[in-house]
């Protein structure tokens, strides 16, 4: 395996077991619902030290894991802060905040993810996922810093978002309309991947024209690319004809299976009896869902503009500037395809809360119990991230329609070449959601199809439920005091350490005793 090379690495490498345990103080009047460390959580306070205050609690037990971390453009601002004891990081942090002029800008970057990703991977469950989104700048060091801590063979894949509907006309050279997500599981061998619902236009293919009892079925290829010598033969059509697999491949099957499903009426040579075999494969024989595709159009998983009207809709009083938030639609697909209704959920890079927002969504839809953590180590953790939940959960001041944007399609002559399978889209889209809003808009807008669902409110949004604990990290624990009985953690923080002391750095102190 590539081994990603970065300055400070030798640092940093071990750097996340030297980060001291803080307690989780709890700030009763600003969360929702009674105090509770084993439910939902957003956490204010640097991530880094967040996520080893979670370990006592919840190392291997998360289901699922969202991060959308700094994409290291150059013109975020963000800062190394993790004060790792070493003269060179100390002359590293000097020169913050982090700039496109910074040219140890992308070495700084893999330093601050490091010790993050590997509480990360801690904190996972055995059978759970983890998932980041990341952009050109950081693709390419961020997997290899992936394969590096999860293990290559863990690699589930990637997906391409397209978060832009439009083209960037002020660019040199490429317009930006995608970021990548990095999908890898803590033990690939035994986590669960879930699919898509099946919709009506992927139904629609089936059809039934030889009347078979069976009901609608479909056709597929019956030969496999590369050539299998017991799967080389003959197969003889009604009509007389003899067809053969082209050179350099094979049939799916051996003779006795292909004589077996020729028996059971499932190889169809086209209405006339004269076309080279296929398959058939009957709908009730398809599983109920479909595997997700690589590609997450904006049709089907929102965009950043979208993502940005919805927030500013439950802030209409206040003004909000967040640049990048994420689209709910978006991790709520991750969230159904993780199938997990009772998945622990952990976002370590919350920002706007949208990972929050979608668990309870999610919810509130299927009837799950979800539960989230968030951390936010910005200002904005309690009037932004906190905020956001506190209105979706009990509702808000809203006098209005709600839209939502169910999905946006380019009209061009292709796609009116296709109106059937335009049109099947949207009438899927309108009997998936229609329930959820009083009417479903539909409009062409600049050369756009625009499908959105559309609710009237005339006082108040109503809320989603639910409820959850915020909270700050304490002063730092120091093992040895501890151990004396000199520093204990507050009471209201004593919870986070009620388990058995399996913790790398408290047997490490237990053995010095």
């Amino acid at each position: 395996m590539t081994e990603l090379n970065f300055k400070g690495k030798e640092f940093v490498y071990n750097h996340h077991l030297a980060v001291p345990f803080r307690p989780l103080i709890p700030h009763a009047e600003k969360g929702i619902g009674p105090v509770s460390l084993d439910g939902n959580l957003i956490i204010h306070g640097d991530n880094l030290h967040a996520l080893k205050a979670l370990l006592p609690i919840y190392a291997g037990k998360v289901d699922c894991i969202f991060i959308d971390p700094p994409y290291n453009t150059g013109n975020e601002g963000w800062c190394y802060n993790d004060n790792v004891n070493a003269p060179m990081i100390k002359e590293w942090l000097a020169s913050n905040p982090i700039g496109i002029e910074d040219g140890l800008r992308h070495d700084k970057w893999c330093a601050m993810m490091w010790p993050r990703l590997r509480l990360l991977h801690e904190l996972l469950a055995e059978d759970g996922i983890f998932w980041i989104t990341l952009d050109d700048n950081e693709a390419a060091r961020g997997k290899l810093l992936l394969d590096e801590i999860f293990g290559d063979k863990n690699f589930i894949g990637s997906a391409i978002w397209q978060k832009k509907y439009s083209t960037k006309s002020d660019t040199n050279f490429l317009s930006p309309e995608h970021d990548f997500i990095f999908i890898y599981a803590k033990n690939k061998e035994i986590a669960e991947f879930d699919g898509l619902d099946r919709t009506e236009e992927q139904d629609s293919l089936y059809k039934n024209p030889d009347n078979d009892p069976r009901g609608v079925w479909t056709s597929d290829n019956l030969l496999r690319t590369e050539a299998r010598d017991y799967a080389i033969f003959e197969i003889i059509g009604p009509n007389g004809e003899t067809y053969f697999p082209p050179k350099g491949s094979s049939w799916r099957f051996n003779r006795e299976k292909i004589d077996d499903l020729r028996r059971d009426n499932r190889i169809w040579f086209g209405v006339d009896g004269k076309s080279r075999p296929r398959l058939k494969r009957f709908l009730e024989d398809v599983r109920n869902t479909v595997p997700a595709q690589t590609i997450w159009k904006y049709a089907e998983v929102g965009h950043s503009d979208s993502a940005k009207k919805a927030l500013q809709l439950i802030f209409q009083d206040v003004d909000v500037a967040f640049a990048t938030p994420k689209p709910i639609q978006l991790v709520q697909r991750i969230l159904r395809l993780i199938g997990k209704p009772n998945a622990l959920v952990l976002d370590s890079f919350s920002g706007s809360g949208t990972t929050g927002h979608a668990v309870l969504e999610s919810n509130k839809r299927d009837g799950g119990s979800r539960r989230f953590i968030l951390i936010e180590m910005e200002d904005y953790a309690d009037q932004l991230t906190a905020e956001r939940l506190r209105r979706v959960i009990i509702g808000f001041d809203f006098k209005g329609t709600l839209r939502s944007e169910l999905m946006r399609e380019k009209i061009n002559w292709t796609q009116l070449q296709k109106a059937q399978k335009l049109l099947n889209a949207v009438a899927s889209i309108e009997n998936l959601h229609a329930h959820e809003y009083d009417r479903i808009k539909k409009e062409v807008k600049d050369g756009d199809l625009i499908v959105t669902g559309e609710k009237t409110v005339t006082e108040r949004a109503e809320g989603l439920g639910g409820s959850f604990t915020y909270c700050t990290l304490g002063a730092p624990l120091e093992l040895d005091n501890l151990l004396r009985g000199e520093t204990l953690p507050p009471y209201a923080g004593m919870y986070t350490y009620d388990i058995p002391l399996t913790v790398t750095a408290f047997e490490a102190g237990l053995r010095r005793l």
